[in-house]
């Protein structure tokens, strides 16, 4: 009798084992932690239900002319349905803030850009950071406050133009060792031209060491994100506290007058453990 009981008792044991696995095993799409990886996938290949869209001159949430569409498992950043672009920058963000991380998505550049927006932002993208909430953007804030991971593609004209470079709106980093005083700064990257999918990656280790990565390279470094600088506009003034060091936000990609694809977007936690 007691043998046999043992054994029963070991068949529900296991039996229980294998229902709470099943309950835990994650459907595909999901952004579920892939568990001998660490890694999280943040885009589901179906929709941006998970994502919030911000653009400029228009209400958070309000995706204007279908800016930010999905089709093949991809992000498509489109303004066929614009008419003059009239300064409609926007941003499509993760709905979760984060700190400490390791970011890594693919991006390519396509199409035609869009002839009433401003000439900088031909083969001109990004991937924003550190970004303050979309949710506490006034209708007229033209950029969020964020750091912002530049992605641009070579203009055909033989050239250097190096991508993954940074930009600052509304904040400063510091650079080998000094506040940097420009709005961008140039990486060591090569020159890569559109139509070809690139792999970009960001370090980010809260308010520490930032890193960037193109197919591979590192090809930036600075620290200490903080509150600060220009560029932005209409922002809520409560909101820009010059100084403050920025530890944490939310993860953004941008659309500002250049058709541009990205894909494959995933994120692994790299916070310390907190002590017992």
């Amino acid at each position: 009798m007691m043998k046999y009981c043992f054994s029963r008792l070991m068949l529900i044991l296991t039996l229980s084992a294998g229902c709470m696995s099943c309950a835990h095993t994650p459907k595909h799409g999901d952004p579920a932690q892939d568990k001998n990886t660490g890694w999280i996938s943040l885009f589901n290949g179906r929709d941006i239900n998970d994502w919030i869209v911000k653009i400029h001159h228009h209400e958070v949430g309000d995706n204007f002319g279908n800016t930010f569409r999905v089709e093949d498992s991809i992000i498509k950043v489109r303004y066929d349905q614009y008419g003059d672009f009239n300064e409609q920058f926007g941003h499509l963000y993760y709905k979760q803030p984060f700190s400490h991380y390791h970011l890594k998505f693919e991006y390519r550049f396509v199409g035609k850009w869009c002839p009433t927006a401003p000439e900088y932002t031909l083969l001109n993208s990004g991937v924003m950071f550190h970004s303050q909430d979309p949710r506490t953007m006034p209708k007229e804030q033209d950029w969020p406050i964020s750091v912002e991971m530049q992605l641009l593609a070579g203009l055909g004209d033989g050239k250097p133009r190096p991508t993954g470079n940074m930009c600052s709106p509304g904040t400063n980093v510091v650079y080998k060792g000094q506040l940097e005083p420009q709005h961008c700064l140039e990486s060591t990257s090569k020159t890569y031209e559109g139509e070809q999918w690139v792999r970009g990656e960001l370090i980010v280790l809260g308010d520490s060491l930032i890193t960037h990565i193109i197919n591979g390279d590192t090809v930036l470094q600075y620290s200490k994100p903080q509150i600060g600088g220009g560029v932005v506009n209409n922002y809520d003034p409560a909101i820009k506290i010059d100084g403050k060091l920025l530890s944490e936000g939310f993860i953004a990609l941008q659309s500002e007058g250049q058709p541009v694809d990205f894909r494959k977007i995933e994120i692994k936690n790299l916070a310390p453990a907190k002590k017992p």
